[in-house]
């Protein structure tokens, strides 16, 4: 017999709000957004975007920023957007786009759910790389957005 603490997945997956029910425990959701963001140009695209705050940015500043052509571009938004991790807004003749920030943050909470054991890690809201610190990539020539 389960305690009141102890759950199984198919409960795990009904909670409303809870990490794995918003994501899905059987990983569908997280797999895809994982997935969208397990490529260079699209991860880029999506830091891009977080950057750029819930106002979001025209596709073509997009392109520019990055160097991409607007047909990779269109491909890589389109995964984006299908992954959930993507909103698009029409405004006059531009499409903005912009980061899911709860899809997002819901991302991050599937993969912390855990983190330490269940108790509060220290500290919780400082980066784990200052802007000075170059990332591995950076320093081996990667493209820094």
């Amino acid at each position: 017999m389960t305690g009141p603490r102890q759950r199984n997945r198919l409960e795990v997956e009904l909670i409303p709000g809870h990490a794995r029910g918003a994501l899905g425990c059987r990983g569908g959701p997280v797999v895809k957004a994982l997935g969208a963001l397990a490529q260079a140009t699209r991860l880029m695209i999506f830091r891009l975007l977080v950057q750029a705050g819930p106002q979001g940015l025209p596709a073509g500043e997009i392109a520019r920023r990055l160097g991409t052509p607007n047909a990779t571009l269109s491909f890589h938004l389109k995964e984006l957007a299908h992954a959930g991790l993507v909103r698009s807004r029409q405004e006059s003749r531009f499409l903005y786009y912009s980061a899911n920030f709860a899809t997002m943050n819901m991302l991050l909470a599937f993969l912390t759910e855990n983190c330490c054991q269940g108790e509060p890690c220290l500290p919780s809201t400082i980066p784990c790389l200052s802007s000075d610190e170059p990332m591995a990539e950076e320093s081996a020539g990667g493209r820094e957005i």
